[in-house]
């Protein structure tokens, strides 16, 4: 069996954004890659969020949440940005001004680098082991950019995500995993397989075999 094959499933990429609360009152936001409209009468969508992320804390208490599509426009800033810390730490909105709206139900969405936006209001949640699947009816939506492709996870992968340079020959160099989602680097010849990536919380089986200068 060849786990590649999941590789080959076609995968959106998204800013979803909720509110904080208590001593973390900001406005949140972390990537997913998963949300998918389920039906059409009555309009809703779902979406799939790891435990760890702060943002599927908020979404589990205030039962709301905002969907930027992300498009073909989309600048690796704003992945690292929504994917690459957590919101206990930061407040992922700050230095970000005019790049984001606040919609109906009061939260905010990505305008920058995207082309549409969907307001969902949580009615069923699913416990699926490391992540909550939430279905949603949707409460507002509009278009941003309509001629620009919304961003697959392919075309983050070709276009977006800045490339690994190669070893420079002749220069020392040591075994290291990069996570093909993220590019977090754990330094090691061996991987745990129990392992699971800092960032964007995906397990072993999303980490590569590479070598950099040391």
């Amino acid at each position: 069996m060849d786990g590649k094959a999941m590789y080959k499933l076609s995968y959106g990429l998204f800013v979803l954004t909720a509110k904080g609360d208590g001593a973390h009152a900001d406005d949140n936001g972390c990537i997913i890659n998963t949300a998918i409209q389920v039906t059409t009468d009555p309009n809703q969508i779902s979406i799939a969020v790891n435990k760890a992320n702060y943002t599927h804390d908020l979404i589990m208490k205030d039962r709301k949440f905002n969907v930027s599509i992300l498009s073909e426009k989309a600048e690796f800033d704003t992945f690292r940005r929504f994917g690459f810390q957590s919101g206990r730490d930061v407040d992922k909105f700050a230095g970000f001004e005019g790049c984001y709206e606040k919609s109906a139900n009061g939260l905010l969405y990505v305008t920058k680098g995207t082309n549409a936006f969907i307001s969902g209001e949580v009615e069923t949640t699913l416990d699926i082991g490391t992540h909550t699947l939430f279905i949603a009816k949707v409460t507002d939506m509009d278009v941003l950019d309509p001629d620009t492709p919304s961003a697959t996870y392919t075309f983050y992968q070709e276009h977006i995500k800045p490339k690994q340079q190669a070893p420079t020959a002749g220069k020392k160099t040591k075994t290291v995993w990069r996570c093909r989602i993220c590019g977090y680097i754990y330094d090691g010849e061996e991987l745990p397989p129990d392992f699971v990536c800092p960032i964007c919380k995906h397990g072993a089986s999303d980490f590569e075999k590479v070598e950099v200068e040391a």
